[in-house]
């Protein structure tokens, strides 16, 4: 089965970090890639970030410069440090895989918000 399990969010004040975790399991982490994805309140799920299995990354316009997805093939982990917070970065973050021509989320989530 596979599992996705996200951590690190909270509460911050603009320009701070995060850094967000997902820990995978119940695939072959290595040769998949991952993104992460969020939704804020009343809003459409939006795509932030992709990591393909050789490293290569690519960013929404909106995260670019100041987000940097990585990953941990050895311990299966998923990461999204996330640098100068605005509060518009207020959502829910999910990692996910590909399945069925969609990224799609397995887990709760963990809540990032962006406040003063």
């Amino acid at each position: 089965e596979v599992r996705l399990v996200e951590s690190g969010g909270g509460l911050v004040q603009p320009g701070e970090s995060l850094r967000l975790s997902c820990a995978a399991s119940g695939f072959t982490f290595s040769v998949n890639a991952m993104s992460w994805v969020r939704q804020a309140p009343g809003k459409e799920r939006e795509w932030v970030s992709t990591i393909n299995p050789g490293g290569s990354t690519i960013y929404a316009e909106s995260v670019k410069g100041r987000f940097t997805i990585s990953r941990d093939n050895a311990k299966m982990t998923l990461y999204l440090q996330m640098n100068s917070l605005k509060p518009e970065d207020t959502a829910v973050y999910y990692c996910a895989k590909w399945d069925a021509g969609a990224w799609t989320p397995r887990g709760q989530g963990t809540q990032v918000t962006v406040s003063s």
